[in-house]
């Protein structure tokens, strides 16, 4: 799949409709960054993207399958029990994929020695997010879904971030990523979709 287009996409949370008849389209090497205030359908918009939400009208053409896309949402979706190795370990068995060293993708992201085997509850936030950012280096896959990544990274997360973007863009990957503030560093290939004026 090199090129995401969607049709007239209509979806709402409960009774209120937070997007009415969006269309864009997205292509391989670039990354979209989605921009709108709170509750304008940014998280949605990607959920639905992803198949973890149903629109109510639209098409999306064609569908992202499962192992072509990495999500990672709000939440980090580490288990506080086990360390920032074995959850990437747990992570990559439930999607079948093969890990020949998790520790590599842990330290691509910035984590290292000890923060390797603490359990991920005694992490701070922002190690927690590498921790989740280590799976799009673990287990590359061409589309990334990303809603507020940046959350808790400190300056050298945010430079580390940047870089896997870049690389991504360049290797001919597509990234869709929420955030309230601007994306570090020189992303090649960024676009701007404000939901705010797509209303």
């Amino acid at each position: 799949m090199s090129r995401l287009e969607v049709h007239q996409l209509v979806v709402s949370r409960g009774d209120r409709v937070v997007l009415d008849g969006l269309s864009f389209a997205v292509s391989a090497g670039e990354v979209l960054h989605i921009l709108g205030r709170n509750g304008a359908g940014k998280t949605s918009l990607l959920e639905v993207l992803c198949g973890l939400r149903r629109a109510d009208s639209g098409r999306i053409d064609p569908q992202p399958e499962g192992r072509a896309l990495h999500w990672i949402g709000h939440k980090n979706a580490l288990n506080p029990a086990l360390s920032a190795t074995e959850n990437l370990a747990f992570w990559a068995a439930l999607n079948g994929a093969t890990l020949a060293d998790p520790r590599a993708a842990l330290a691509a992201v910035g984590l290292h020695k000890g923060q390797l085997t603490r359990p991920a509850a005694q992490l701070s936030t922002g190690q927690k997010r590498r921790a989740a950012l280590a799976r799009l280096v673990a287990a590359p896959r061409p589309w990334w879904f990303l809603d507020e990544p940046l959350a808790g990274l400190d300056i050298e997360g945010l430079a580390l971030f940047a870089e896997l973007l870049g690389r991504h863009a360049a290797g001919g990957g597509a990234v869709l990523v929420t955030s309230h503030q601007p994306l570090p560093g020189v992303v090649p290939g960024l676009r701007h979709l404000d939901l705010d004026r797509a209303a």
